[in-house]
């Protein structure tokens, strides 16, 4: 074993050989990952913060919802947070660019339009 190797924290007897994808727990086995899933895990803190919308690119714009319907409620959003497939993706620097463009853009409907006609 190496000097550096963690134990694992779920049932503190063997050295670590994974870790959690949610929250970085180190566990050795399937049967300790499905121990600590048992539980809801958080997704850590990164310890460095990336800015998503760089200064410059940053305009203010008047929020405005035609239709109320469109305006995701509370839980919707908590849903959309907790999918880690939705998370994944938001991790694309391609699609972080793209989001970034239409966000700062003057015209993002036209935009939009363009993407999905």
């Amino acid at each position: 074993m190496a000097a550096s190797a963690l134990q694992c924290q779920v049932c503190c007897q063997e050295p670590s050989k994974y870790k959690c994808p949610s929250c970085y727990l180190p566990y050795c086995s399937l049967a300790c990952f499905k121990r600590h899933k048992e539980i809801p895990c958080a997704e850590p803190t990164p310890s460095v913060v990336k800015p998503m919308i760089d200064q410059e690119e940053s305009k203010e714009r008047p929020l405005r919802v035609d239709d109320p319907s469109e305006v995701a409620l509370q839980e919707q959003l908590k849903s959309v947070a907790a999918c880690s497939e939705l998370r994944n993706a938001v991790k694309n620097e391609d699609l972080q660019r793209r989001i970034r463009k239409i966000d700062s853009s003057e015209d993002a409907e036209t935009i939009l339009s363009a993407i999905n006609p």
